[in-house]
């Protein structure tokens, strides 16, 4: 009978692994959904998402409130999620696949553009406010609570007064177009980082590079 003890302890923790949410991640690339958006500044959170399919050839599928693509790398399972409810309305999509999936908060990464950074200039946090950011505001706002982590992508603040929306729906210049590929796969280290080293150790790798 020890046998059949020690098969049924197996199949136990292999169905622990399959459904223990703390294996889950959700990770959040913010934007705006429309071809005029694609290479705007504002959307570099669906274009890190869209780097990271591409290179480790997801597929994203059109879902409630969004697209998703899913990645399973070192036990661990991510949800890529481009939320399609524009940036305004960024956390409703964030709660929904929040509850579906049963995904706890701390394994929530949230991926947005930075006017405080210079370009490309990358900066990983616990928890923090909107600062200013409405995808960001929204998402406060909806979960009741700063405390998630965010992956801040500098943008930079090269525009005159009066000019931001301007500069923040607008298009990468040559310069940026041509440093994006680094930036980005960069990023997709990030991301597998978050899932398996955890957050504090992706910062400390990360941070400032």
């Amino acid at each position: 009978m020890k046998w059949l003890t020690n098969l049924f302890h197996k199949q136990e923790t292999k169905l622990t692994e399959n459904t223990d949410p703390m294996k889950k991640f959700l990770i959040v690339g913010l934007g705006n959904i429309g071809a005029e958006y694609v290479n705007t500044r504002h959307n570099i959170g669906f274009k890190v998402l869209d780097f990271f399919a591409k290179k480790e050839s997801l597929t994203f599928e059109t879902v409630k409130l969004g697209t998703l693509a899913e990645y399973k790398f070192k036990g661990r399972t991510f949800l890529l999620l481009k939320p399609n409810t524009y940036m305004n309305l960024s956390g409703k999509a964030i709660k929904f696949w929040m509850d579906k999936e049963n995904i706890p908060l701390e394994n929530i990464l949230v991926i947005t553009d930075d006017l405080n950074l210079s370009f490309g200039t990358i900066r990983i946090k616990p928890k923090g406010s909107d600062g200013g950011h409405n995808g960001l505001k929204n998402t406060n706002l909806v979960l009741n609570t700063q405390n998630y982590a965010r992956f801040r992508f500098g943008i930079s603040d090269e525009f005159k007064k009066g000019q931001q929306v301007d500069y923040v729906l607008g298009e990468w210049d040559e310069a940026e177009k041509t440093a994006l590929p680094e930036r980005l796969e960069l990023a997709s280290e990030i991301i597998k980082s978050f899932g398996t080293a955890g957050l504090e150790n992706t910062m400390n790798a990360f941070n400032g590079k």
